[in-house]
């Protein structure tokens, strides 16, 4: 059944992938390298029972099909991005290579409905370098309107200095990073692995937020002023938490546990990160939102084809609102932030 379109409605984390990228999935499932967390993941969403190839063939399907399904939701335009853990599962050349021909593929993708779609580039931190110089490659040539980094690469942030060359191309590009869910690394995972707590109900957020942490907390955000992060799933609890965040990290500054920071971990978090609803249809959650964040920092996201586009849209379109601040969390803001007043 089709929705009533009441305003325009942009969705900002899409997700697709390439056949080439799960046929490389399944050989890294069935070696004895891999990772406790994505083996787990990786045999859920490369199963062969009818939900899992129902969803693996959606996340193929870039063309016709996608075009179909977003008229009978509603959703006017859809910011694609490499689903998890995208290319950080492999060695460093096949992430590379992957990247560069997932993007090729987005791209044309993009090309063929300029007016429906729109792309985030995939890079592989793998190769921090050849990441910066994926990055503007999709950028300036591609059309790109930002990238999206699976969380942690083998268990490792991007907090470590290494994988800085990926932030100093992004902020002289001043193109967002969407910082998106994978399962916990290998070093914290053994708690997530009963009761299914690894998944995107608990061990996505807990993984996430915890990377965004460790950016805050780095320095990052003072080499590199211009830098935005995209944190979906209402911000990976993150706004919950910002007076608390605040209160021990200055009793932590007091008692020499961490060195004193610039500025509070909130006002990092206040000025360079931005929301997304994927996934998370509580009024509560986007009202706390709304009144911690600002509404301009928070955007639509459907979370195709894992979550129903369908019950998403009905959430905002009904939620107690103003009608101003629908239109800003459907439209203006991503409109904004990804530069895409184009579409």
């Amino acid at each position: 059944m089709s929705i009533k379109k009441i305003v325009k409605r942009i969705a900002v984390e899409e997700a697709f992938v390439t056949e080439e990228i799960a046929q490389e999935w399944k050989k890294v499932l069935a070696s004895k390298f891999v990772e406790p967390g994505f083996k787990m993941m990786g045999h859920t969403i490369l199963g062969e029972d009818p939900g899992a190839r129902m969803v693996h063939s959606r996340l193929l399907d870039v063309g016709a099909g996608r075009i179909a399904q977003m008229d009978k939701d509603g959703i006017d335009l859809a910011v694609l991005s490499i689903t998890s853990p995208g290319v950080q599962a492999f060695d460093a050349v096949t992430a590379t290579r992957l990247a560069k021909d997932a993007n090729d593929v987005l791209a044309a993708a993009v090309a063929a409905n300029p007016t429906r779609l729109a792309g985030l580039a995939a890079v592989a931190p793998q190769y921090p370098e050849g990441a910066a110089q994926e990055l503007e490659r999709a950028i300036r040539s591609l059309g790109m309107k930002g990238f999206l980094i699976n969380s942690h690469t083998h268990g490792e942030y991007l907090d470590d200095q290494k994988y800085w060359p990926i932030f100093e191309a992004a902020n002289a590009l001043d193109t967002p990073l969407y910082l998106h869910p994978r399962e916990p690394s290998p070093s914290m995972v053994a708690p997530f692995l009963d009761y299914g707590l690894y998944f995107a109900g608990f061990g996505f957020a807990v993984e996430t937020s915890l990377h965004a942490m460790r950016l805050i907390m780095c320095g990052v955000f003072d080499k590199y002023p211009k830098l935005k992060i995209v944190l979906g799933h209402m911000g990976e609890g993150l706004p919950f938490w910002l007076q608390r965040l605040d209160n021990r990290y200055l009793l932590q500054v007091k008692i020499g546990a961490v060195k004193k920071m610039a500025r509070l971990p909130s006002e990092y978090f206040l000025e360079h990160f931005v929301v997304t609803t994927s996934g998370v249809m509580s009024a509560p959650a986007l009202k706390l939102s709304i009144e911690v964040l600002g509404v301009d920092r928070i955007m639509f996201a459907a979370d195709y084809p894992y979550e129903s586009v369908e019950e998403g849209v009905r959430f905002l379109d009904t939620v107690d609102i103003t009608e101003k601040q629908r239109v800003q969390i459907y439209a203006t803001n991503a409109e904004r932030i990804f530069r895409l007043a184009s579409h």
